[in-house]
């Protein structure tokens, strides 16, 4: 049955785009670009553990940072009709706990936060490639070469406090768009991607000061493998650079540049169930974050059929 292999594949792999990053706009997120049948919901959530130099707002001035973040997230999404274009929209609620501890002017520098981070919507359309389609339609539908793009905003409703210098939100709004390629070669799926991230002024800084920040800018690249009917792996890699930070309109020597690379696998347990296992590693390049970090998600579907 050949649409319901493909409505099968379409299912699990909408579990990867939606697990909530742990820090930076350089986030991985293997087959974003996945045509999804018409109408389909997803639930998710998740559980990821950082550890090093986790950046939340890239632009605070603390030295030897070290930190440990649990993070839960819930997400929702629906595959969507974008006049005749297949298109997803999604939200996600992260809430994290975590410690950090640092050097600040020299000075040692501890935060304890626990609450809710900025939550994200996002509009993604897929543009070449991957018409809208319903679940039974998939039987005539061959994967090839599919191009999409998407933005998604950051909402300022996360825990902040302007005497505070680490916090869970950023007090600021924050978008950023995103374009994709993907390739099917039989069982193997090439993608890539670029992405910027903007962000508009925070008024409430760290000691009554304004702070203003240049854009990030990003490339990732996945390699995807299908194992089975059920069962997918990934390789992720991603380049990022940029965010310099101005404070009360000077600039900062914070300019930010680090790669990532991780493993993604992802499979159905049964219906609409599945879960999905991420290992990352980010290293700074110059400036930047610093860590490791794993997440485990479970993602619930229903409708589209």
């Amino acid at each position: 049955m050949p649409h319901a292999r493909a409505r099968v594949w379409c299912l699990l792999a909408a579990a990867a785009t939606l697990a909530a990053g742990t820090a930076t706009a350089q986030e991985l997120e293997p087959r974003a670009l996945t045509n999804l049948p018409v109408g389909t919901n997803f639930v998710v959530l998740g559980y990821a553990f950082s550890a090093g130099n986790v950046l939340l707002d890239p632009t605070i001035p603390v030295e030897d940072l070290d930190a440990q973040l649990h993070t839960l997230v819930a997400a929702y999404a629906r595959a969507i009709d974008v006049f005749g274009l297949s298109g997803k929209v999604d939200a996600i609620v992260p809430a994290s706990t975590g410690r950090w501890t640092g050097i600040l002017d020299n000075r040692d520098t501890m935060r304890i936060a626990n609450g809710i981070g900025d939550p994200r919507v996002r509009l993604s359309v897929n543009l070449v490639g991957a018409p809208a389609l319903r679940a039974g339609e998939f039987a005539d539908y061959v994967p090839g070469t599919v191009v999409g793009a998407s933005v998604q905003v950051w909402v300022p409703v996360g825990q902040y406090d302007g005497d505070r210098l680490l916090n869970l939100g950023s007090h600021r709004w924050a978008f950023a768009p995103q374009l994709g390629v993907s390739q099917r070669l039989g069982p193997w799926i090439v993608e890539a991607y670029a992405s910027a991230r903007f962000f508009t002024t925070n008024g409430d800084f760290f000691g009554g000061s304004t702070l203003d920040q240049r854009p990030f800018l990003a490339a990732k690249l996945h390699l995807v493998r299908t194992l089975s009917q059920r069962f997918w792996i990934a390789l992720d890699g991603g380049i990022g650079a940029g965010a310099r930070g101005v404070v009360n309109g000077e600039p900062r020597d914070n300019y930010q540049s680090a790669f990532r690379i991780g493993i993604t696998a992802a499979g159905r347990i049964s219906g609409g169930h599945s879960l999905k296992l991420a290992g990352v590693m980010t290293n700074r390049i110059d400036r930047g974050p610093d860590f490791d970090a794993v997440s485990l998600v479970y993602q619930f579907s229903w409708g589209g059929s």
